[in-house]
C-alpha cells in the first residue's frame, strides 16, 4: 500500500502505520478477486467453480472423483451441447483426448462409428463415452471402446504384477 501513497508524503510515520495496517486486507481482497476470476473459466476453477458448473449442468460426480476427472466430465457436457457433426467430433475428440488419442472409424454402409480412445482413467473414458452417445445421431451403432494402454502407464508395474493379465488386459483395460 506505501507504493499508492504520494513520494512525498511516504516518509510520514502516520501515512506509514496505515499502509502498513490496510496491507493484509487489501491482499486478501486481490486474492478473493483473483479467485473469483479463476472460477469462472474451467481450466482454472477450483472445486467451487466445478461444483457450479456440475449443477448446472447436472452431473453427479463420484466420491472417488479427483478435480481433473470432474473438470473433464464438465467440459465433455458442455461441448456435447451443440449439433454434432464428424468434424465437430474430431475437434471435441482432439480438445479432450489430445491430437494422437483417439481413433475415429465411420462406415457410412453400415451405420457404424466406431471411437477408439487412450485416456488415463476410466472416469474420463466413461465421459467421452456419454459425450459421443449424447451427440451421435440415434441411426449409428456406436462402438466406444478403449485404444490401447500406453508404455507409460504400464511402465508404473512390475513384470511379475503385469504377468497376472493377460496381453489383451494389458493393452486395453484401464490400469490406474
Amino acid at each position: 500500500m506505501i507504493e499508492y501513497v504520494p513520494p512525498v508524503l511516504r516518509g510520514v510515520r502516520e501515512f506509514v502505520a496505515i499502509a502498513e495496517a490496510w496491507q493484509s486486507d487489501f491482499e486478501q481482497v486481490w486474492q478473493e478477486t483473483t479467485n473469483i476470476l479463476d472460477e469462472q473459466f474451467l481450466l482454472t476453477a477450483t472445486e467451487i467453480g466445478i461444483s457450479r458448473w456440475e449443477r448446472i449442468l447436472k452431473l453427479r460426480p463420484l466420491a472417488t472423483d479427483t478435480l481433473d476427472e470432474r473438470r473433464f466430465a464438465v467440459m465433455a457436457a458442455i461441448d456435447s451441447q451443440m449439433p454434432m457433426t464428424y468434424l465437430w467430433l474430431h475437434f471435441q475428440l482432439t480438445f479432450l483426448c489430445g491430437e494422437d488419442g483417439y481413433v475415429i472409424e465411420l462406415d457410412h454402409n453400415n451405420y457404424k462409428l466406431k471411437v477408439l480412445i487412450e485416456l488415463p482413467s476410466q472416469r474420463e473414458i466413461d465421459a467421452v463415452r456419454a459425450l459421443v452417445k449424447r451427440a451421435a445421431p440415434a441411426n449409428l451403432v456406436l462402438d466406444v471402446g478403449i485404444r490401447y494402454n500406453p508404455h507409460n502407464v504400464l511402465s508404473q508395474f512390475t513384470h511379475a504384477e503385469l504377468a497376472a493379465y493377460t496381453h489383451n488386459q494389458l493393452r486395453n483395460e484401464v490400469f490406474e
